[in-house]
């Protein structure tokens, strides 16, 4: 994902709830709707979840220090992580609570047509904040559908505004609903339930967005087209005969730290084998340019040690058959490397 691409769908979404926070809380104050002080609640904290990833976006970009050797491209993934912490804490969870205050002490909703008229306004500008995110992200995920870009994509914005502004259209639907049939019946009960709906709703997405940015914090491998260019990148059938095995991790989005164990020809001089390795990253380089930290151990490859015993160091034939059909299991089996 373009950096440039998720700052606008951000940005789209900041001034969208921006103006619809102001617009739910004046008709709180003429009507006394519980959604709406909840949906007020919701757009102010999706409101500081975009200043958040704008934050953890301009912090990713700080250069490399010795303390921080491979630079600060994971405060994307950290400062994704506390959207879902708000999303849960300040939004989720304090409607829940106004929800359960309303069923509990019920009244009848006073101007009426403050509450109605600013959800069709809401649900306009969130339209329009949800279609720019999905414009952008329709220039990235490729052949995904949307629960694999969500689930699989490195950069968090687009998936976070995206489950954000999905989440902001639903609720925004439940309080109409609620205020609907409040009016509708005239018991204030029903504007409780539909704040209830929302607070249930926002706490579904935050569990969803904190468990996929914790796999990122974690640390993912590439995805598997990158491992596929990696693995042909490598290997060039002269100097470099065959990859033995290989891990990948994103230090951040956009940069990528390859290590691998690759074969050379035994009767190979130490200048020969520099010169095969600093020709094998550049092509990876071409290949796959988010890999900029890339570390190769050279090794003598053996065709007995391959073809007998269970030796996982010389048993290159297996290990490449795994690389073919299941490169996201590369992770398994690299006990070590050399760095140049």
């Amino acid at each position: 994902m373009s950096a440039s691409g998720g700052t606008k769908a951000i940005v789209a979404a900041l001034a969208a709830n921006l103006a619809i926070a102001v617009a739910k809380f004046v008709a709180f104050l003429f009507s006394g709707s519980s959604s709406m002080l909840a949906e007020s609640v919701h757009s102010l904290a999706d409101s500081g979840n975009q200043g958040l990833l704008l934050v953890g976006g301009k912090k990713a970009k700080r250069e490399a220090t010795p303390q921080h050797p491979f630079g600060y491209g994971r405060e994307r993934y950290i400062y994704a992580f506390l959207v879902s912490i708000v999303l849960f804490s300040v939004g989720g969870m304090f409607a829940l609570y106004e929800g359960y205050e309303k069923i509990k002490h019920p009244h009848e909703l006073e101007h009426w047509y403050w509450p109605v008229g600013v959800l069709v306004f809401a649900i306009i500008a969130e339209a329009f904040s949800f279609r720019t995110a999905i414009k952008e992200s329709n220039q990235v995920r490729g052949g995904l559908s949307w629960s694999q870009f969500v689930r699989r994509a490195k950069a968090p914005e687009l998936p976070v505004v995206l489950l954000e502004d999905l989440g902001a259209l639903v609720g925004l639907i439940l309080a109409l609903g609620g205020v609907g049939l409040a009016l509708l019946t005239g018991d204030g009960v029903w504007d409780g339930i539909g704040t209830l709906c929302i607070g249930v709703l926002l706490i579904v997405i935050a569990i969803v967005l904190a468990l996929e940015t914790k796999s990122l914090l974690l640390g993912e491998a590439a995805g598997i087209e990158e491992v596929h260019k990696i693995e042909a990148a490598v290997v060039d059938g002269d100097t470099v005969p065959r990859l033995i095995h290989m891990r990948t991790l994103h230090l951040g989005p956009e940069e990528l730290l390859v290590a691998a164990k690759i074969a050379v020809k035994a009767d190979s001089s130490a200048a020969e084998i520099a010169s095969a390795i600093d020709a094998a990253e550049q092509r990876v380089r071409a290949a796959v340019p988010i890999a900029r930290v890339i570390y190769l151990e050279p090794d003598i490859y053996s065709e007995a040690a391959a073809a007998a015993g269970p030796d996982p160091e010389g048993r290159v034939g297996r290990r490449r058959t795994i690389l073919g059909e299941a490169p996201h299991r590369l992770v398994r089996g690299f006990p070590h490397f050399r760095v140049r």
